[in-house]
């Protein structure tokens, strides 16, 4: 019998953005599941080709690889992708030339449900804005024991809407019906009609909080415009922890000074770090929140989404698929 290391494909690997992950996750493992293993902390699309030249392997969370890049690299065979999302990768030009494409999914549930609880809970409770008062001497100033001039509402007994039924938006729902809360689930326009699934507009009159948890695709792209906005429940709640580009900024920052909703929380925005400011992160916007894409980022998630790109990695180089895009 032939020893099976010997069947096993070379594996000349690159991880062009290790600080994607974090600087506490030990890489030896997949280090050593490579017969050469190269990384570097981050990669500007200028550097990809260069850093690839001799690599079979590409390991990349947001780094770039287009058309050119592939064009450029004719050893390359496999893309490993530490995220779900492959907005980074031209798939057309992966496919054209075989080079295989693998994702991580599902790392994140636990850690994104939870994030978006917490955000639920602090935009039913102001519990950011009480926060400042304290800090700013406001209780301790207080003629009474309590400060509550800002509404507190109870999650329990309110209608939770949710777009997207995948492992996230499910895990959302569970947690948001251990708190009492009743949960319906969105009909996306242009997508296939789900059971129990509520149409669009009847789906956006009755929920009083609506959860995002849908891919970004062309047919979601601007999915919260100002017609959606405009047809949900008055003093309603935003909270999105998927991507960006399901809301429309404009519209969003008008209704929430037009006082249409009563708040918003967002994980993340269109452009990543907002290093030139950003719309939303006016500091006048009333009762919105943002977080810095990190919903996902337990530590237990980023173990989650490393090991299965080494179960990734390690499949391929025995000739099996894990997880293709």
């Amino acid at each position: 019998m032939s020893d099976p290391a010997t069947t096993m494909r070379a594996a000349r690997a690159v991880f062009l953005d290790t600080a994607s992950l974090g600087a506490d996750l030990d890489l030896a493992p997949l280090a050593a599941a490579s017969d050469v293993f190269r990384a570097h902390p981050a990669s500007r699309a200028e550097e990809v080709v260069a850093r690839l030249a001799h690599a079979n392997v590409a390991i990349c969370n947001k780094a770039p690889i287009d058309e050119a890049a592939f064009a450029a690299l004719p050893a390359l065979e496999l893309v490993l992708v530490t995220a779900t999302g492959v907005n980074n990768i031209d798939l057309t030009a992966a496919a054209m030339r075989g080079v295989l494409v693998c994702n991580g999914r599902d790392y994140g549930t636990g850690a994104v449900a939870q994030h978006t609880l917490m955000l639920l809970l602090a935009l039913h409770t102001h519990f950011l804005d009480y926060r400042d008062k304290v800090r700013a001497g406001d209780w301790q100033r207080a003629e009474g024991f309590c400060l509550m001039d800002l509404p507190i509402l109870e999650l329990g007994g309110r209608t939770l809407g949710v777009v997207g039924q995948g492992a996230i938006g499910s895990e959302v729902a569970r947690l948001a019906r251990a708190f009492g809360m009743d949960v319906v689930f969105a009909q996306i326009p242009g997508r296939p009609a789900r059971a129990g699934a509520l149409p669009w507009r009847d789906f956006l009159a009755v929920a009083d909080a609506i959860s995002l948890h849908c891919p970004l695709t062309e047919s979601t792209r601007g999915l919260i415009d100002a017609a959606a906005l405009a047809l949900m429940k008055p003093g309603a709640f935003l909270v999105n922890c998927s991507r960006a580009g399901l809301v429309e900024a404009g519209a969003l920052i008008e209704a929430l000074r037009a006082g249409r909703l009563a708040g918003a929380a967002l994980d993340g925005l269109d452009v990543e770090p907002p290093r030139a400011g950003h719309a939303l992160l006016a500091p006048d916007i009333p009762n919105l929140i943002v977080t810095p894409h990190n919903a996902w980022a337990s530590r237990q998630a980023r173990q989650r989404l490393l090991d299965q790109t080494i179960e990734n990695l390690v499949a391929w180089r025995r000739g099996e698929v894990l997880r293709a895009v």
